[in-house]
Parts: C-alpha cells; structure tokens; sequence
C-alpha cells in the first residue's frame, strides 16, 4: 500500500497534463483533480493536511479546504497580485507605462539593433532586483509595469520580453528569500552566511549562462516572428493615444525604488522602514493620484479614474488569483497522497552514493516545484530529509541542500500553474503554457549544468 498513494497521484499528474494541453479550463481542471485527490487520500487512510479548525465532517471539510485556501492567498499573494494589477492598469491609463517608454527609449535605442542583447541583460540586472524584492511575483509584476514595455518597444515580441522577465527570478536567493530562511536554519548557517558563502558563488556562474542561453532563445524566436509577421502586428498594439508629462515616467518603477530604498539592504540609514510589496503599490498609487490632481484634472475625474485600479485587480482576481487557488488545492492533494515521498523512496532503493542521491533529489524537487507550481512548498517538502541523507553519507548538508535550493526556483520558472507565470501572462497577454515552452531549453540547460558543475 505504501505505493498506492504515490501511482494514484502520478495518474493524476498525467491526467491533468493532458487536460491542460487539450484546452480545458484549468482552474476547474485543478480544483477538481485536488479535491479527487483528497478523497481517495483519506480513503486509503493517508494523512490529510492539517485544517485551521474542521468541520467534523470529511465531505464538508474538501470545502473548507478551499476557503482555507481563498483566505490565506487572499491575505497575502493574492493581495499583493492584484494590488500590482490594479497599479499597472492605472499607470497604463493615465499614460505613464508610455512616458517611461518614451524617457528610456532614447538611451536604449543604441540596442535597437540588437533587442535580442538587451533582453538576456534584464535577467542578470534583474536578478540583482530579486535579492531586495523576494517575491517571484511581485518582483516580475513590477517588471512588467517598467520593464517589459521598454523591451517591446526595442523590438523584442511579447512572449520573448515576459520570458526573460519570469528567468529574472528563475533562481532563488538572498537573506530575505523563505527558501533562503529555510535552507540556512536546516543546515544551521545564518542566511547572510549561507547567501555569501555558498549561494553567490553559485549563482555568478548560474546567472551568466542563463543570460547567454536566453540570447541565442531569444534570437532564434526572433527571426522566427520576423518571418510570419507577428512582431509587426505586436508592435501596433503597444501604441497608446495617451498623452503624459515625461515625469510621470518614474510612476512605473517608483515601487521598485520604494522597495529598494526601505529595506534590508539599507539597514545602514539611520530609520528602520520596512515596505512590503502590496503597500508600495498602494503608496505609489496614491503619488500618482496626487500628480494627476496637480494637473487640474478635478476631484470628481480623479475618483472616478480609481474605477480603473478597482477593475484591474478585478480583472487579475479572476484569472490569477483563482488559479492560483485552485493550483494550491491540486498541490495539496498530491502531498496528500504522500507523492514526494515515494519519489524519494523509489531514488534511495536503488542505492546511490552521495553524489547520486543528491542528484535525484535536486532532480525531483525541480519536477515537484513545476508540477505543484510553488518552489516553497517542493522545497519546504523535501529540504528537512536533508540532515540525516548528509549524516549517512558523511557529507556536508550545503552541499546537498545549495542545488535543492536553486531547483525549487527554477521548476517553478516552467510550471503552467506557477502564480508568477499566470500574472505575468495575463498582462503579456498570452497564455503560461506558451511562456513554459520558451522557458524550457534556458532552464533545462542551467539546470544540467549546475549539476555538472557543482557534483563533478
């Protein structure tokens, strides 16, 4: 029976990755395949995920499962998502996203001849973003509001340019990251020591060969849709009609520079602010509201433009958020019937050494963290077998731990269902499925190669 649960859900792994690629409706898809999940779990006697408080009854208790789920995405991603949304739509509308163009097209246009070289340069700047701004999300939200129309304008289509911008977080790292706290407190390390000592020396390596990979990725696509005339048409929806003062182009990024300026990394000023993401979207919301006011566009058409803000987190809540509900619920259905276990299970019977079983396991938590769409919930999975495989073989647990921790990341950079794919997809306006199979060959890639170079 120990395999039961582990078959049952490989079944549905398959299942639901036909489904998806026959177009169905993926957050029923999901939801419906998470609950079965559930009810065969419990059925065969395996343990449940643990309920803030149960109803008493299992068949009530799969829909406390999803308002469980509405709640805590609500509280804090979901929020966040949709607060990003909401500001992007606004920026979009009082014509900001084309002032930013507008200020930086200037310098930027000495890469017009070469878009494919100033896409691959936004993921190691941008990885740089990600140590202060911990959230693959937020960070490629904002992105989307700053960056991705200046890539578009350089001549970079629409699927290349959110591409690029999702790799920019495709490795996880920096004191402030939950897999970062996670990996540091199980191998006992501080998260700045683990971040200098062994992260970074890593990752410099990692983030070039990502850039490179995603230039001759890019390139090869580019000349693609040259050819069948989609970046033509793609270029004339970038077009805006508004008109903005050239200082609104700092709205876009103003969040980021919030995020920056009020965080760990300037712990040597003499305040101690700290900003979450969700209310620098909120304090940059309101500058802009301010600035608009200062035009003399009148209180009564300044409340009304917050109809804007109000519809685009709407709009983000029942594409993104609900996907990425209805994702967690299929996630928790497959640890339910204990699948990462098994998979472990199955690399230890057949008796790898200490180089293998590391290989296997950052193996498996980069397909766990593409199929559950979360790098935290594979890593966090996994991440505590850690000590006692290192203890067995007599090896360092960083030495395991490190790759675990950049596969969690990078499985979560090809997941249909990742929350980082579905926001940005939506904005892009294509689906996650198209980003994955241009993510695909980048992080494959990188992925064998830090293999390779940090085992052999």
């Amino acid at each position: 029976m120990t395999f039961i649960g582990p078959v049952v859900a490989l079944i549905f792994v398959v299942l639901v990755a036909w489904l998806l690629l026959r177009n169905y409706y993926p957050h029923a898809v999901l939801l419906v395949a998470g609950l079965l999940m559930l009810i065969i779990s419990y059925l065969l006697g395996y343990n449940l995920p643990p309920l803030n408080s149960s109803t008493g009854a299992f068949g009530l208790n799969l829909f406390k499962y999803i308002k469980e789920s509405f709640a805590s995405t609500n509280a804090g991603v979901g929020l966040m998502i949709m607060a990003i949304g909401g500001f992007v739509a606004y920026i979009d509308h009082i014509g900001a996203s084309k002032a930013l163009v507008e200020v930086a097209i200037k310098p930027l246009n000495l890469l017009k001849k070469s878009p494919n070289a100033a896409a691959a340069a936004v993921i190691p700047i941008s990885q740089i973003l990600f140590i202060a701004i911990p959230s693959a999300a937020g960070l490629s939200l904002l992105l989307m509001a700053s960056i991705f129309p200046l890539l578009v304008k350089l001549g970079v289509s629409r699927l290349s340019a959110v591409s690029v911008i999702t790799a920019s977080t495709a490795i996880g790292l920096g004191p402030a990251s939950a897999i970062t706290a996670s990996a540091s407190g199980i191998v006992a390390k501080a998260p700045i020591n683990y971040f200098v000592e062994d992260q970074l020396p890593l990752f410099i390596p990692l983030s070039i060969l990502l850039a490179i990979t995603y230039f001759f990725v890019v390139r090869y696509y580019h000349k693609k849709e040259m050819e069948d005339g989609t970046l033509q048409e793609e270029s004339k929806k970038e077009e805006s009609k508004v008109i903005a003062p050239k200082i609104y182009a700092f709205i876009p990024v103003l969040p980021i520079i919030l995020l920056i300026v009020f965080s760990d990394l300037n712990s040597f000023l003499p305040y101690s602010i700290k900003l979450d993401t969700t209310t620098a979207m909120f304090t940059s919301l309101f500058i802009a509201l301010m600035l608009e006011l200062s035009r003399g566009k009148g209180i009564k058409n300044i409340f009304d433009s917050f109809k804007v803000f109000w519809s685009g987190m709407g709009n983000i809540f029942k594409t993104v958020v609900t996907l990425i509900i209805a994702a967690d619920i299929f996630s928790q259905g497959l640890i339910s019937l204990n699948f990462i276990g098994g998979l472990l299970e199955v690399s230890q019977s057949f008796g790898f050494n200490a180089i293998g079983i590391s290989i296997v396991m950052t193996i498996l938590i980069f397909f766990a963290s593409m199929l559950m769409g979360s790098g935290n919930a594979a890593f966090f999975s996994f991440g505590p077998l850690v000590p006692e495989i290192a203890a067995k073989f007599a090896v360092k647990s960083t030495s395991i731990i490190l790759p675990m921790n950049f596969a969690a990341s990078m499985g979560r950079t090809v997941s249909p269902v990742a929350g980082v794919l579905i926001a940005t997809a939506e904005i892009a306006g294509v689906t996650s499925l198209q980003i994955v199979k241009r993510n695909l060959i980048p992080l494959f890639t990188t992925l064998g190669v830090m293999l390779i170079y940090h085992f052999i």
